[in-house]
């Protein structure tokens, strides 16, 4: 089907949920105008399937208004920067076409995706696992692009293509969450022995199922008690931040990577450590198409899987954005867009 014949069967206002900066609120607008994809920057029109949402995201637009709304004329705020869906148009030469189905984290200076069509570019986007539902694929793109970036960018980590003879240890914080899920998954991959802090023993059976050989419970040892009776680790990944991020400076070794997702590790260095020799680095992940589809190679031939903890109606954001906030979600909040078909 050419651009033209689809240009033709999508409408000119559709559903969306919008974020009002002064209120600080949600609403849905039934009207709201469908983008108008501009080709020269490698627009691509997809008809959103399912949304994934991001812990404090809601934060962002009053934090760094400026980088949110930096390419967003309209500087309209729309949640949800995870997205699984068809494509609709596309330019001319694009490896995606009208009907592929894709998934993508796009990049927060455009309005997000919690709406019934959205923008996505192709640097951003992956053909979508054929195994996974639209709610699956949609918890995918951040999470498993961020685990990417820490472990083989930040940390220092050989990929599971490039294996290191030396067995290493790694520390993963909040490692039933979202990103912990992915970085579980692709440590073990790459020849790590995966320590996880988690909080419940329905969680330590999951994480161990997903590769961990050990578990540390923060509700019954925090990781500074962890740290006197074990030997210290190569590698720490932090999802968490605050005094997680404390003390696990207490379980790195020396030239050792601590890695923060969420804060600079360097500003949580306790006093009594200040000499201890250590990368530490807190980065902010970067919408990659191409490590997305590395990502998708490892779903299709079985070796990780997508974690959702639970999917949500387009109405029901209230209750998606509280089970976010809450903390203890296992895997992603996915909120599905279109109606499912019965």
């Amino acid at each position: 089907m050419s651009n033209t014949e689809m240009d033709s069967k999508y409408p000119s206002t559709a559903k969306a949920l919008v974020f009002d900066l002064a209120t600080k609120t949600l609403d849905v607008y039934h009207s709201n105008r469908v983008p108008v994809p501009d080709p020269i920057r490698d627009d691509h029109l997809i008809q959103v399937e399912a949304i994934a949402l991001c812990a404090r995201e809601l934060e962002w637009p009053c934090l760094f208004p400026a980088a949110l709304l930096s390419d967003n004329p309209d500087k309209q705020i729309i949640p949800g920067y995870d997205v699984a869906g068809t494509v609709i148009t596309a330019p001319p030469a694009s490896p995606f076409q009208p009907g592929d189905e894709v998934y993508a984290r796009t990049y927060p200076a455009r309005p997000g995706n919690y709406r019934e069509f959205s923008i996505g570019r192709g640097v951003e986007m992956a053909r979508k696992p054929h195994q996974l539902s639209w709610a699956e694929a949609a918890s995918v793109p951040m999470s498993a692009v961020t685990a990417w970036q820490a472990l083989y960018e930040h940390a220092g980590v050989a990929r599971p293509s490039e294996p290191s003879s030396e067995r290493k240890r790694i520390l993963i914080t909040a490692a039933a969450g979202g990103c912990g899920v992915w970085l579980v998954q692709l440590a073990k991959m790459a020849g790590l022995e995966v320590i996880a802090q988690v909080g419940s023993p329905q969680n330590d059976r999951f994480i161990r199922g997903l590769g961990a050989t050990e578990t540390v419970n923060y509700r019954t040892m925090s990781l500074m008690e962890w740290a006197k009776t074990h030997e210290p680790v190569d590698v720490i990944i932090d999802c968490i931040g605050g005094k997680a991020l404390e003390e696990a400076w207490y379980c790195i070794k020396d030239q050792g990577s601590l890695i923060s997702i969420v804060e600079p590790p360097e500003g949580k260095r306790p006093e009594e450590l200040k000499t201890k020799d250590v990368k530490n680095e807190f980065f902010i992940m970067y919408p990659s198409g191409q490590q997305l589809g590395e990502i998708s190679k490892l779903i299709e031939q079985g070796r990780c899987e997508a974690v959702v903890d639970s999917v949500w109606a387009f109405p029901d954001f209230k209750g998606a954005f509280e089970r976010l906030d809450g903390g203890h979600a296992r895997g992603k909040v996915v909120v599905q867009i279109a109606q499912p078909v019965v």
